[in-house]
């Protein structure tokens, strides 16, 4: 899932359609003042009339993406694209209007449109300028995909006829590249067997792929999971007798079905707007946190001038990533670094360390911990740093725990959670963290990672704060 298939595209698509419509309302208002003979009777400033497009600009791309614009399924067709693009313009210049109608009173300047036939020649001139961006954009992808760049690197599993039509029918302009295939050789065609892996296991490791396309009904479960162990994509290539109730989510390469089974809902789009919204609410954060934050950091280094105020621990997030997890140090200096085991050994209590665990990471009155920390903790202000990490990108405001690589070593649904960012906090966090066993707290995550809406992370949202105001910390 390190790739999303058509993303780069449509984001470029994105962008080029804003500059498209920007330059197209720029070139209208210039084509009004300096082409158009006919003589006009406001005072000309495009300056402010780009600014007030750009301004505007969100409420187009809202009107192009309602009409599938940047959808595969209108992407692959042209006509219907052309078609979309010119209601979506039609549209897009309506709703301006409209804005600039009730908008116009309240303006010092007065209208967007000093005369209508600039929302006219907006109208042409964008709908002409979004079908040439979109061409460019497209033939540039087609070029750089015969390049061999930006294609899905593809291993193909399964004793079917569908691998043999795959791996004669798929071109670099289908946006895929096979470069492994696991199969019996009566279904490989002769020039494909130096391609072939004994099996799937040696085939992703020594592969590394962005997708697999299983095209068999065989270990179909153990293939996915697989897939998602390595952050994979999973396509599935039904058989012809499924398609038909399948035909809503079926896609076709090289005249072969085959369907994306994805790990999560959060993907593609979804990923963009919760980073967008991450980066706009840890902004917000930071502006009301700083004062406590550098309190906090004052006293810290008051009552241990030796040690670090902040502590970094090593942790994972998407994509099995390492990252340096920021917090403010509760635990003492002698303590930092080491497991709970560890921990607990040096000072002398092993046993205290199968009771952390039965009692879900948590004991009354840890040893480990400074009073300063302990009071950190219980008010849930050890976190606060974290937001430096959501900032960076390392993490999200909510998601799964973000866990040291040793608590994660042997489970077997590590590449599930792993396949979204960790959170400052989650559903885990705010279900009872401490009254629920490990496997408990990893089940909510799995369930979180499978089932995310951008509702449920609202709901996460205001449910964390609610604990931290009932004092809810980790204790």
């Amino acid at each position: 899932m390190r790739k999303e298939p058509g993303f780069g595209y449509r984001v470029a698509l994105l962008i080029g359609d804003a500059l498209a419509i920007v330059l197209s309302f720029a070139f209208a208002y210039y084509y009004r003042i300096n082409i158009d003979s006919r003589a006009f009777y406001f005072d000309a400033a495009i300056g402010d009339f780009i600014v007030s497009t750009v301004f505007l600009l969100p409420i187009w791309l809202i009107i192009l993406s309602s009409l599938g614009l940047y959808s595969k399924k209108v992407l692959s067709r042209r006509g219907l694209q052309a078609w979309r693009l010119f209601i979506g313009s039609v549209l897009g210049i309506m709703a301006i209007i409209s804005y600039d109608f009730f908008a116009s009173s309240s303006i010092a300047h007065g209208s967007l449109f000093p005369v209508r036939t600039i929302a006219l020649y907006a109208l042409v001139f964008t709908f002409i300028a979004l079908i040439l961006e979109r061409w460019i954009i497209s033939c540039v992808r087609r070029a750089l995909q015969r390049r061999n760049m930006g294609l899905i690197r593809t291993v193909i599993v399964g004793n079917s006829e569908n691998t043999t039509q795959l791996l004669m029918g798929i071109f670099p302009e289908s946006g895929f590249k096979v470069v492994g295939v696991v199969a019996n050789n009566q279904y490989i065609p002769r020039e494909w067997r130096k391609h072939k892996y004994p099996n799937l296991d040696i085939a992703l490791k020594n592969l590394r792929p962005d997708a697999i396309i299983h095209t068999d009904s065989t270990n179909i479960e153990e293939t996915n999971k697989a897939a998602v162990e390595h952050h994979a994509l999973y396509y599935y290539s039904p058989s012809e007798s499924s398609i038909i109730t399948l035909s809503g989510n079926v896609e076709f390469i090289a005249a072969t079905p085959i369907i994306l089974v994805r790990a999560t809902p959060l993907n593609g789009a979804a990923r963009v707007y919760k980073r967008i919204l991450d980066i706009i609410l840890s902004v917000l954060l930071l502006i009301v946190a700083a004062i406590p934050m550098l309190i906090i950091f004052v006293i810290q280094k008051i009552t241990d001038p030796k040690a670090p105020a902040i502590y970094r621990d090593t942790r994972l997030t998407r994509f099995n990533r390492e990252f340096p997890l920021l917090k403010f140090r509760s635990i003492k200096q002698e303590y930092s670094g080491l497991t709970p085991e560890q921990a607990f050994t040096k000072i002398g209590k092993p046993e205290l360390s199968e009771k952390y665990r039965r009692q879900g990471d948590y004991i009354k009155n840890d040893p480990r911990y400074t009073k300063f920390g302990k009071f950190l903790r219980n008010t849930s202000l050890d976190e606060l740093p974290q937001i430096f990490n959501v900032l960076k990108g390392d993490i999200s405001l909510i998601g799964p725990r973000a866990l040291q690589p040793a608590e994660l070593k042997n489970y077997g649904d590590r590449g599930l959670i792993l396949s979204v960012k960790s959170g400052v906090s989650g559903l885990a966090q705010v279900s009872g963290r401490r009254n629920i066993s490990f496997n408990e707290r990893r089940a909510l995550d799995i369930y979180y990672v499978q089932n995310w809406t951008p509702a449920l992370d609202v709901q996460i949202f205001f449910r964390t704060i609610a604990s931290i105001l009932r004092r809810d910390g980790a204790k």
